[in-house]
């Protein structure tokens, strides 16, 4: 167990050596947590491919088909108006497959808390390398369908590493917070699922945001969502180079926030044991 009067080291320092120096026990632990979901199924890991594949046909029937929505005032098909719609939600589901199982992650490691020392600032980290898994997943059933659908997958298409490493980032910081105030407040669980509902419909997943009125554009762009989302689609369905200015700021905005979050965790986590 971790003396509680011990000082927990918090910098910026302390962050990257840590994640560096527990870098095999967040890769074995990853691949431990993607085996033990798809683990007894028929499917197995098959069904990390078809999941992102179902979706995209309901996707595009619902909103496509009997909504017969578009995309602004451009002209697509409704396979189009698919790929751009999952490519947004693509950006999100990462985001909240985090952020809705952080609250409840150190309580369902309680046996890392109380009986061995064991580096607990790991398990968001494995958390995101997971949900990192399906993403990728979810990435390649959408170039797959780029190339079969829009006649080929856009030269910019690689840039996307780039477009997601801030996103990761963010989600990291929110994942260490998140994880450290579930312990101490039980209903942050439930109120996680609102937000991440709030942060879907209040970013330009199934709208451009040109379709939102200037006086309230300012509140989706407050949105950590609305600029990757915005940015992915740049590079996967337009073939655009991303805002790279805006790129370097929000990385750097992520980079401080990940270092708040990680430095909130060890504040708080030397409580964790007495609440546990």
């Amino acid at each position: 167990m971790i003396n509680p009067h011990a000082r927990l080291p918090w910098s910026p320092l302390a962050m990257g050596r840590s994640l560096w120096h527990h870098r095999e026990l967040i890769a074995r632990m990853a691949r431990r947590d993607v085996a033990a979901r798809y683990r007894g199924t028929v499917g197995g890991l098959l069904w990390a491919v078809i999941t992102p594949i179902v979706m995209l046909a309901v996707y595009t029937f619902v909103f496509s088909v009997v909504f017969q929505a578009k995309w602004g005032t451009l002209e697509q098909s409704r396979t189009q108006f698919a790929l751009i719609l999952y490519a947004g939600l693509l950006m999100h589901g990462l985001l909240a497959e985090v952020l809705n199982g952080a609250p409840g992650l150190i309580p369902a490691h309680g046996n890392y808390v109380k009986k061995v020392v064991f580096p607990l600032e790991v398990l968001p980290v494995v958390s995101l390398c997971t949900a990192l898994f399906q993403w990728c997943i979810g990435l390649v059933v959408l170039l797959v369908a780029c190339a079969l659908l829009n006649g080929g997958i856009p030269a910019t298409a690689p840039l996307i590493v780039l477009v997601v490493v801030p996103l990761l980032l963010m989600v990291l910081a929110l994942g260490w917070l998140a994880s450290a105030l579930g312990v101490y407040l039980r209903d942050l669980g439930q109120v996680m699922v609102v937000i991440t509902t709030i942060l879907l419909f209040m970013s330009p997943v199934f709208f451009p945001l040109t379709a939102i009125p200037q006086e309230y554009r300012l509140f989706m762009q407050a949105n950590p969502l609305t600029f990757i989302i915005e940015q992915g689609r740049a590079v996967l369905i337009w073939g655009q180079a991303p805002d790279w200015a805006g790129l370097l700021a929000y990385t750097g905005v992520a980079l401080v926030l990940a270092w708040l979050g990680f430095a909130g965790f060890q504040a708080t986590r030397k409580g964790f044991a007495d609440v546990l």
